[in-house]
């Protein structure tokens, strides 16, 4: 069974930093993409942040390039999402998912983490 769990989130004031955790069981990074993505107050549907391809590789969407890193472990089958600089709009629910491919469709990831609530303050 393939697990996700998140943690880490929390408040913090604008210009902070935080680190999301994403525990992952039941798979292996070798054959999946991870990403983190971001659902922001009163905002329908997620917004994919960044991904990391099962080669390593790594994308950043421009609202969060320079500012935010998403690495792993994957004798721990750990992944984080260090996050600097934070703004106010980063404010939102942040899932760490994964699927075959690397995507920016949202839907196409087929595992999901419960969530971590991350609140900047201004």
């Amino acid at each position: 069974e393939v697990q996700l769990v998140e943690s880490g989130g929390g408040l913090v004031q604008a210009g902070g930093s935080l680190r999301l955790s994403c525990a992952a069981s039941g798979l292996t990074f070798d054959d999946y993409a991870i990403g983190w993505l971001r659902q922001a107050p009163g905002k329908e549907r997620q917004e994919v942040l960044c991904i990391r391809r099962s080669d390593g590789s790594t994308y950043y969407v421009d609202s969060v390039k320079g500012r935010f890193t998403i690495s792993n472990n994957n004798a721990k089958n750990t992944v984080w999402l260090q996050m600097n600089s934070l703004k106010p709009e980063d404010t939102g629910v942040y899932y760490c998912v994964a699927g075959p491919i690397a995507t920016m469709r949202v839907s196409d990831y087929d595992y999901w983490g419960q969530g971590t609530q991350v609140t900047v303050s201004s």
